[in-house]
């Protein structure tokens, strides 16, 4: 009786063991995609989006969350395949200057990004040129996001060249937002850095601060840049990247969805595809890798 029940037993963990293997085997089966991605809105909504997409197609894809430097430092390295939030041509240039010879362009995810200081509409002032006039009702400061993000490089440069006499307080995005959602509760006067896309101007009324001498620049577009030779080794979902393009109904409603979902940005994801089916054609024609 008990030779029997070693025997069961070992039946078991060979068993097991078949069965893990062959799931290790699968898992070597299935292409792999990393997506680098910043805690910033549009990022994370388009990275999620892209997740849920492609694992659709059979591939495994890691997101890995990064500040803006290490980003384009792993995906230079190969160690991060793509990155779907680079804002240019001005705002991550100095990133281009820098690594751009480990990278390739991919597509443009959104056009007509734009960047610049944001107040709530019941801040009566209109330019950034009426900031001095009224810093104290801005208790001295600017509320920015992470530093060594473009726009807070960007906006350390205007702060000099108006020049601005509040002091710019890096913190993170979500910090930000949270700032911004107090002081708009108590009708006080905030002023913080902000950007296009992004889901808070459909929350809040608010509006960007005139730039006269234009320090901010033009619209910009958020590319795709992916590692060198990202094309060569998957030309499927490079080509998905490649195609992947938002308009300012689809992704406002993208992060909005994203944003609704805490912690599980990849159900809010999963439902606005399901309502909206027309973005399958970002998916190449040819064969699937």
């Amino acid at each position: 009786m008990r030779r029997l029940i070693i025997i069961i037993n070992l039946s078991l963990i060979v068993a097991f063991m078949m069965m893990f293997a062959d799931c290790s085997d699968s898992s070597k089966d299935r292409k792999q995609v990393s997506i680098g991605y910043v805690n910033w809105s549009e990022g994370i909504a388009m990275s999620y989006l892209a997740k849920v997409m492609l694992e659709s197609k059979g591939y495994d894809v890691m997101l890995r969350n990064a500040d803006i430097a290490p980003v384009f430092v792993s995906m230079a390295a190969g160690k991060v395949d793509v990155f779907m939030d680079a804002w240019l041509p001005a705002t991550h240039a100095d990133y281009i200057r820098k690594y751009g010879d480990n990278l390739e362009a991919l597509g443009v995810a959104y056009k007509n990004a734009r960047m610049g200081l944001v107040v709530p509409s019941y801040v009566t002032i209109r330019s950034i040129e009426e900031l001095n006039e009224h810093k104290e009702k801005f208790r001295n400061e600017i509320i920015g996001i992470d530093v060594g993000a473009g726009l807070m490089n960007e906006t350390e440069r205007v702060i000099r060249e108006y020049p601005v006499e509040l002091t710019l307080k890096p913190s993170s995005g979500a910090t930000m937002v949270a700032f911004l959602q107090k002081s708009i509760e108590n009708k006080e006067w905030i002023v913080v850095t902000g950007w296009t896309p992004h889901w808070m101007f459909s929350r809040y009324d608010l509006k960007f601060l005139d730039d006269p001498q234009k320090q901010y620049g033009d619209a910009e577009q958020i590319q795709i840049m992916a590692t060198k030779g990202f094309s060569d080794k998957d030309p499927y979902a490079a080509a998905f990247f490649r195609n992947f393009s938002l308009d300012n109904n689809q992704l406002g409603e993208l992060m909005d969805l994203v944003e609704a979902y805490p912690m599980r940005e990849e159900e809010g994801a999963k439902i606005w595809l399901s309502e909206h089916p027309e973005v399958n054609e970002f998916f190449p024609t040819f064969a699937e890798k």
